[in-house]
């Protein structure tokens, strides 16, 4: 697992995520349509500046004010799905897609960062609407959602009825009073069934969290890849509600 220092932007790999010393902070945003920062974008940032300057203040504004933001809560790490995974690799990669939600449930914060509309627009939100936020939703123990502006709107526990309202998904899952697993398939389908993706391969791999499985991930397959996940949905649950879907 690679991590950003929230201090330098420099990028440091972890064996495992729980070896951050003190933890971590992660984001959860929907991709910019002009581009990301990319993994090699990062590094070569990093190679441009010597120990005397700073990288992270050539970083693009969303992983300067995410580095920021979580330096400020006393974090050393953070967790960017655009640098921090190395997507020419696609071992790394399908690690990182079928640890996701585990990334993201033992993180010490989540920021939301709903960069798309301004405080008063909550509701219409992308970030509502995609099919990878669901399990960043979900998992995190602690979420702070964010405005375009980085103010916080509230954390998951506050506006738990509110999201559950706009999402669906059930404000005791939001208050982690339960968990995923309690509700049917069939009602943890319903969950993702409006939301979007860019490619057609992360309709289902966005799932895979959700339903506690993990299967190799192989961009070209198309619309197999959701009769994978109905698969080995079914080698752990004879659940009938499955096949609603």
């Amino acid at each position: 697992m690679w991590l950003l220092s929230t201090s330098r932007a420099e990028l440091t790999h972890f064996n495992n995520p729980e070896d951050a010393p003190g933890g971590y902070a992660i984001l959860s945003h929907v991709w910019d349509q002009t581009g990301e920062t990319s993994f090699q974008d990062m590094q070569d940032i990093i190679r441009r500046h010597s120990p005397t300057t700073n990288p992270r203040d050539d970083a693009s504004a969303k992983i300067r004010e995410s580095c920021r933001l979580a330096e400020r809560s006393g974090l050393q790490w953070i967790w960017n799905d655009t640098c921090c995974i190395d997507k020419t690799s696609s071992v790394e990669l399908s690690e990182a897609i079928n640890s996701m939600f585990r990334y993201y449930s033992l993180s010490r914060t989540c920021y939301a960062y709903l960069q798309d509309d301004p405080d008063s627009a909550f509701r219409r939100s992308r970030w509502h609407r995609r099919g990878w936020t669901l399990q960043k939703l979900i998992a995190p123990s602690s979420l702070r959602l964010l405005s375009q502006s980085w103010e916080e709107l509230g954390t998951k526990a506050q506006l738990c009825n509110l999201l559950q309202e706009i999402t669906g998904v059930p404000a005791s899952i939001l208050r982690h009073e339960k968990v995923p697993g309690d509700f049917s398939i069939a009602q943890r389908m319903s969950w993702a069934a409006h939301r979007q993706t860019t490619r057609v391969e992360d309709e289902a791999y966005c799932l895979m969290g959700i339903f506690d499985i993990g299967m190799p991930v192989l961009y070209g397959e198309g619309t197999r890849a959701f009769r994978r996940v109905q698969e080995e949905i079914m080698k752990f649950s004879m659940d009938p509600t499955l096949f609603a879907w």
